[in-house]
């Protein structure tokens, strides 16, 4: 299926692994002018070696941009200047006891999960508005909706995404523009790992573990593929998805129980 893609530029925040590449590499074998974004250079050049080895024709770019300095944000989206969709993929996530979480770990979280995708929303979608076409996609999480006891602060940063990504959908009413959230479940990306010490050969053994002790509502008992995330992000971000604004979609592997 062709997406319509072909030259629509597009801006990934923390992009150098995990979902936010593969959502990378789907998008450039679809044609798009893809900006992937890291916190370091060797982050971003390693990113960019592995896409340009995988599709030699990849028309890509790479910026370096720390989600926690405002003023590297600043630079980001001067440097950048328009978008024809952007995707606030960046967050960081870790299990921590309600107890032992500080005002400086909720600020944090809040500050990158948050507070990324407001800044880069804010500078963009007048753009966007005004060219009548666009498409803003949140990465949020099951976790929004099944707030997980061991990382509260990161499930209220979630649910926050959603929050501001409907109320953005408002803005943007007659219009061209879409303003959308995906819900990814448990994904065996880099992070997943390393919080499981999961690697490829141990996958099975972890997966029985969690999905038996963490995450028994799972119907598929399985982690999802980063792939099988970006799949649903290259939909939302195509001219196809023009119907779809102010929704929240999961691939979450039916976690949540929900109708």
């Amino acid at each position: 299926m062709d997406l319509q893609l072909k030259d629509k530029k597009v801006f990934i925040s923390g992009s150098t692994k995990g979902i936010g590449l593969a959502i990378a590499k789907l998008l450039v074998a679809e044609g798009a002018k893809v900006i992937i974004n890291g916190r370091s250079r060797a982050s971003v050049d390693k990113a960019l070696a592995e896409i340009r080895g995988e599709y030699s024709s990849a028309e890509i770019d790479g910026m370096v941009c720390d989600f926690a300095k405002p003023d590297e944000i600043e630079d980001l989206i001067a440097g950048i200047a328009e978008v024809d969709v952007l995707i606030n993929n960046v967050g960081v996530f870790g299990n921590k006891d309600f107890m032992d979480i500080t005002d400086e770990d909720w600020k944090r979280f809040y500050e990158i999960n948050v507070l990324s995708g407001v800044r880069l929303s804010r500078a963009f979608l007048p753009g966007m508005l005004e060219r009548d076409w666009g498409r803003i996609i949140f990465i949020s999480s099951e976790s929004a909706l099944n707030i997980p006891v061991e990382m509260i602060h990161y499930g209220m940063t979630k649910t926050a995404q959603l929050a501001v990504s409907r109320g953005l959908a408002e803005t943007t009413k007659g219009s061209n523009v879409t303003v959308n959230s995906i819900l990814p479940g448990p994904t065996f990306s880099e992070g997943v790992k390393e919080m499981t010490s999961g690697n490829d050969k141990n996958r099975k053994e972890i997966e029985k573990e969690f999905f038996k002790e963490a995450r028994p509502s799972s119907i598929i008992q399985r982690f999802a593929d980063p792939k099988e995330a970006a799949n649903m992000v290259a939909y939302v971000a195509s001219p196809l998805s023009s119907a779809t604004n102010g929704a929240s979609l999961r691939v979450d592997g039916g976690v949540v129980k929900h109708i």
